[in-house]
């Protein structure tokens, strides 16, 4: 890879320990500061939140949000399909 224009991970953090995914996360956000666009396929949400410019989130091989992080967690698609709610009377 000769000076890319972008990057594609699949669960760069998948198994990985919590220092060595601050590792990572630092090293993703220098790449994007250089300029490069990187695209990654994450299912842990503070991953996403801590990293995305723009998030598109697919349920069942389709997109049921995309948008700015911030809003796409609060997306009640979303939230039934993948961040869950919690039930009434349920504890913290």
């Amino acid at each position: 890879m000769a000076e890319p224009v972008m990057i594609m991970l699949d669960e760069p953090m998948a198994g990985v320990n919590p220092a060595l995914a601050q590792s990572l996360m630092r090293h993703i956000t220098q790449l994007a500061f250089e300029g490069l666009t990187v695209v990654f396929v994450e299912h842990a949400m503070d991953v996403v939140t801590g990293l995305s410019d723009w998030v598109v989130v697919l349920a069942q091989g389709r997109v049921i949000a995309e948008g700015p992080s911030w809003r796409v967690i609060h997306d009640e698609q979303v939230i039934d399909a993948y961040l869950g709610r919690r039930r009434a009377g349920a504890g913290p």
